[in-house]
């Protein structure tokens, strides 16, 4: 039995799984299985899978399309391992990075979920000189539901024991349990992360490091804020239940802190009206984010309103500016 599990929801990522499996097998911490689940994938995912199954520790999973949480739902009923990891197909590992979260909860054996920060690449791979770099200890649930260090789904290892404490099995499943809520197709990390903190004992804590390469797009930068918004507001209101007195004192100040990261997504892709819009939501909930976090919100209000008074292209002409200047 491997010690750790590596699940791959791929779905239509030709392009970018061997650059990613690539990333998996040059672990340096070798006693680790890779499990590849295409989530109905109409390209040549699958082809591309199968070229990989010449190492003994890898595996695929095939299946009809149900979204990237069912797909990681069927690669945790598929895994052996102690430790799960996951790791989107467009996404890439640092060499050290299982190495790193195996020695973290092998050391603490009440850490449920382990993560690390993360390096932001572009289509190509290349760096962005933009990173996470979350809150990596004392993380309560408040921490999560507000900032939500983990950061992205290629980020976490997790104890098996752990997901077994979130599994549950709605009537209609008949073939396993699920551990993400597949009727969310946004927000469904956060909502698995939240749901970890207030319904059971698990600590979770991160590690030292970028050691996630975490890629972003022009599509991905632009995809629709109020489709984002709309499945965070869900996540809420499915998890207010659990603990009404949780959600009553940091409601707000979430939702201040969601606008304004969906704020600097649409000063990233360049939509002035968007990111104005939503700077000005973010401070109408509440102002914690600019007391606890001044710079970060003050930044974000400036350049939402940089490009709503100026538009694109002067941002454009200074991002190209900065380029040449790096490149010298």
């Amino acid at each position: 039995m491997p010690t750790a599990s590596i699940i791959v929801p791929a779905y239509n990522a030709a392009d970018t799984l061997p650059e990613t499996l690539d990333s998996l097998l040059a672990q340096s911490f070798r006693d680790f299985e890779i499990i590849i689940v295409d989530d109905g994938s109409t390209d040549a995912t699958a082809d591309v899978a199968h070229g990989y199954t010449h190492d003994p520790r890898v595996s695929i999973v095939s299946q009809a399309n149900r979204g990237l949480a069912g797909a990681r739902n069927s690669g945790i009923a598929a895994a052996r391992g102690l430790y799960v990891g996951f790791c989107d197909a467009d996404d890439l590992w640092a060499p050290g990075k299982l190495a790193a979260h195996v020695m973290h909860l092998d050391m603490n054996p009440d850490v449920g979920l382990s993560y690390s920060g993360s390096a932001l690449i572009d289509g190509a791979g290349r760096r962005l000189g933009i990173s996470q770099r979350p809150r990596l200890l004392g993380v309560t649930a408040a921490h999560i539901f507000k900032r939500n260090p983990v950061g992205n789904g290629s980020a976490p290892v997790l104890r098996r024991a752990a997901l077994e404490s979130l599994a549950y099995r709605p009537a209609f499943e008949t073939r396993r349990d699920w551990v993400f809520d597949e009727t969310f197709r946004q927000s469904e990390d956060i909502e698995c992360w939240l749901r970890l903190a207030l319904t059971t004992d698990w600590e979770i804590e991160g590690v030292p490091g970028l050691l996630t390469l975490y890629r972003v797009n022009g599509g991905g930068l632009s995809a629709n804020t109020d489709r984002q918004f709309t499945a965070w507001e869900r996540m809420v209101s499915k998890l207010r239940p659990l603990h009404p007195g949780f959600f009553d004192r940091h409601e707000g100040a979430a939702r201040a802190y969601q606008l304004r990261y969906l704020a600097r997504r649409a000063v990233s892709a360049l939509d002035g009206d968007a990111a104005w819009s939503l700077a000005g939501r973010a401070m109408g909930q509440s102002l914690l984010p600019l007391f606890e976090e001044p710079v970060k919100t003050a930044v974000t209000f400036c350049a939402a309103a940089a490009l709503k008074v100026f538009g694109a292209n002067p941002v454009k002409h200074l991002a190209r500016l900065k380029t040449r200047g790096a490149a010298r």
